[in-house]
């Protein structure tokens, strides 16, 4: 262990704060934007037919309807960093706040389908923003010994919004007859799924007003007897706050706010270290996870299943999808993210290569016949089951604690903005790769799921239990 500045000092990595309770609260705040983000991505799910139905839209035309939303994520994404570093990571959260509450009203209330597009990316910036402010603050305000669990907050939010959102719209559903279009407060079913993310979307607004603001930020700005504060509040006063705060200041002083020019460097254009958060991204999501949530009842159907039925089967998944990130939360401060990474794909390899082999077969009367429509069932629950319990979780944790200090907010940037390019990109080719051969579409999500496995063994580096100050 040396004296320097950077390094981190006595008590640093095993910091317990007084209030475990408090810490836990904030984290839970702040991932507040990951239950927008999961409650957004599935809410669509409940509309895509009555959308299909109501401005007699084509397959691609709405799976661009479908998935804009996810370019306003990239551009939110690889912005919010440098607002972030400018007016602070609490302002970050209330900006999202009030786009999400706009685009919840707009989605609602379309009156052509551009309309619904132009709230959809409205929407979507705000996700972006959440996304990466959401990893980065809880792991500026986590003790080292709880960050791995208290990061993973993120996911288990996503996932959390959900299923509350699959649930509200079964609900909303059954309420309307089974009919997306039926009549509901006035407006058709759909509208109300869409209308009713304004809810969760003013909590977060109120929440962001009642946590503190990063102690990384407040000493960026010269506000370093507040940064003590918090730091007492969030690593325990048993911690030698002055050397923290020494610590903290003495890798700010080595550095200077990061830029997108930072990030450039090596033999690609980028940083390796950059390209690594990029491979995390996106494979993340080339496995197909968000197909799962985006068309799921739309692909149930596709095979034969009741449209009531599709949406229970859609919310089944969600339960497998918490069940697997309540152990990921469990295990990835104790056995680290690597192995966590290199189990769940293996897992999932085997999930989407039965899908692959269960929907190559011919349908009967419109289904599936009945042993494959079962192993599809149970292969698309293994399949987020893994996905859930390890790179759900780890790839969010590993994004908000994997860069050097110096880079961190614009490398997380650049990396959340690949994941939201990469979601794009399967979300808008998945109905027209499905036309063409649903088999085919789940072998290449299994190609890519087995190739994550040597990216992690030969690229990726362990993040448990170190400082953020040790990352660089």
């Amino acid at each position: 262990m040396t004296s320097t500045a950077q390094a981190p000092k006595p008590g640093a990595r095993t910091a317990h704060p007084d209030h475990l309770g408090h810490v836990i609260f904030i984290a839970a705040a702040a991932a507040m934007g990951g239950f927008l983000f999961g409650y957004d991505s599935s809410v669509i799910n409940g509309a895509v037919e009555a959308i299909r139905g109501r401005y007699d839209v084509g397959s691609a035309a709405l799976a661009q309807v479908i998935a804009i939303a996810l370019i306003g994520c990239a551009i939110g994404a690889a912005t919010a960093g440098r607002i972030a570093d400018r007016i602070g990571r609490i302002r970050c959260m209330q900006i999202a706040a009030v786009l999400f509450t706009i685009s919840a009203v707009g989605s609602a209330l379309p009156f052509a389908l551009w309309d619904l597009a132009f709230w959809r990316v409205v929407g979507g910036f705000a996700i972006g923003m959440a996304s990466v402010i959401g990893p980065a603050y809880i792991a500026e305000v986590a003790p080292p010994a709880y960050r791995g669990r208290l990061g993973s907050f993120q996911q288990a939010a996503i996932v959390i919004g959900i299923a509350v959102s699959q649930l509200v719209n079964w609900g909303l559903l059954n309420a309307a007859d089974g009919d997306q279009r039926g009549k509901l407060m006035g407006l058709e079913a759909w509208q109300v799924m869409l209308g009713v993310m304004v809810v969760p979307a003013i909590l977060y607004g109120l929440l962001s007003f009642a946590i503190p603001e990063s102690p990384r930020f407040l000493i960026s700005v010269g506000k370093h007897e507040r940064a003590r504060e918090i730091l007492a509040e969030v690593e325990g006063t048993d911690v030698d706050l002055d050397a923290r705060v020494a610590e903290i200041e003495g890798a700010m002083k080595s550095e200077h706010r990061s830029s997108f020019k930072d990030l450039l460097g090596g033999s690609f254009f980028f940083k390796p270290i950059v390209w690594i958060g990029i491979g995390l991204s996106v494979f993340q999501q080339f496995v197909g996870i968000n197909v799962a949530f985006y068309y799921s009842s739309t692909l149930w159907q596709s095979v034969g299943v009741d449209p009531t039925d599709s949406f229970f089967y859609s919310f089944t998944t969600s339960i497998i999808n918490i069940l697997g990130t309540v152990i990921a939360m469990i295990f990835v401060d104790r056995i680290g993210r690597r192995p966590l990474a290199i189990i769940g794909s293996v897992g999932m390899v085997v999930g989407l290569a039965l899908e692959a082999w269960a929907f190559s077969y011919h349908l009967v009367d419109g289904k599936l016949p009945a042993a494959q429509g079962w192993i599809a069932l149970i292969a698309a629950h293994i399949f987020v089951l893994f996905f859930a319990l390890s790179w759900g979780v780890v790839v969010w944790v590993m994004l908000g604690e994997m860069f050097p200090n110096r880079i961190r907010a614009a490398a997380l940037g650049v990396a959340a903005a690949a994941q939201w390019i990469a979601n794009w990109a399967i979300t808008a080719s998945f109905p027209l790769l499905a036309e063409w051969n649903l088999s085919m579409t789940y072998v290449i999500y299994t190609a890519f799921a087995a190739l994550s496995i040597p990216f992690v063994l030969k690229f990726v580096k362990e993040t448990k239990g170190k400082t953020l100050e040790e990352m660089g």
